[in-house]
């Protein structure tokens, strides 16, 4: 399928002659350009029955800041599943404000809580900051799920490209808990660092997410360099076996889409329940910018039915 009108529209704004590229920015100039493109894309904030700021004490002192949402139909009394959600940017950019937006309408449409986590970004605190980060927020959303009004045996992990990346790693590293994901709900996920796959080619230049901003983000996440660890690619994981039922959510337009095929046919091969969804005519980053792709509409449709019928089970 060509690229959708939508796409193409994005393209051109992103590509226009004397526009920086992402990967010639610093992080902070980073971090304001990604903020500014989801302000600008996404659709307007839907109503719900609350938010809430949730700090985390991490072991240093130091407070890991997270949001809750309770969907618009539920009342301060209902024990709700949840779905902790890590927002995408390459580990380096992104935030709660930036997924604002998109966490509400997860909230509204699968009747789910949500607790977006703002982990630390790289460079300031790279590989393994976020992936300590999203432990801590499972952990301690299981220990204190009273507080937050959720029940601790249906808890969901999501998130889109390095976020989707968190939410398999922490999956992994939680087989064999006591308690353990219910669901995956991955976008566009980030499954292996290094790959030879073709898109990276065929996507890597000119369709948004280019080679050179993929680099500028594994050169800050990992500044060692050492892209072998499954914990910075999972596909390289010695089993996925054990991983809770996922759907995963793909673009065609992407370096990454060939990876996350790859690591779905791994999980069907080991035995894994998983679901696989690609988005024809799209680039990677649609999700949140639903003002702009109507694609968006439908992905989250599919995506809150999903882990809505996951979390009743």
């Amino acid at each position: 399928m060509p690229l959708s009108p939508e796409a193409r529209s994005l393209l051109d704004m992103a590509y226009r002659v004397g526009a920086p590229k992402f990967h010639d920015l610093s992080p902070a100039q980073a971090r304001h350009s990604f903020q500014k493109l989801q302000f600008a894309f996404r659709p307007e904030a839907p109503a719900v029955a609350s938010t809430t700021e949730v700090p985390m004490p991490r072991p240093d002192g130091s407070a890991l800041l997270s949001r809750l949402y309770r969907p618009v139909s539920s009342r301060p009394e209902d024990v709700l599943p949840l779905l902790i959600y890590f927002h995408g940017g390459g580990w380096c950019v992104g935030d709660v404000a930036s997924y604002d937006v998109l966490c509400r309408q997860i909230a509204n449409a699968s009747r789910c809580a949500v607790l977006s986590v703002d982990y630390r970004l790289a460079p300031e605190h790279p590989f393994p900051a976020a992936l300590d980060d999203a432990a801590l927020a499972f952990e301690w959303a299981v220990a204190h799920a009273d507080l937050l009004g959720v029940d601790a045996g249906r808890i969901a992990l999501g998130g889109d490209s390095a976020g989707g990346n968190l939410s398999i790693v922490t999956a992994l590293s939680l087989r064999g808990a006591e308690i353990t994901p219910r669901f995956l709900l991955l976008v566009y996920p980030s499954t292996e660092i290094r790959s030879e796959r073709p898109s990276r080619q065929n996507y890597g230049e000119g369709y948004f997410l280019d080679f050179g901003t993929l680099q500028w983000f594994f050169e800050r996440y990992l500044p060692d360099g050492n892209t072998e660890d499954w914990r910075a690619s999972p596909m390289r994981a010695a089993s996925l076996a054990g991983l809770p039922p996922t759907l995963l959510i793909s673009a065609e337009f992407d370096p990454l889409v060939d990876d996350c095929q790859a690591f779905v046919q791994r999980m069907n091969h080991e035995g894994c329940a998983v679901d696989y969804v690609q988005v024809d005519g799209v680039v990677h980053g649609f999700m949140t910018l639903g003002k702009l792709f109507p694609q968006a509409d439908e992905a989250l449709r599919t995506a809150s039915k999903a882990l809505a019928h996951a979390m009743s089970a």
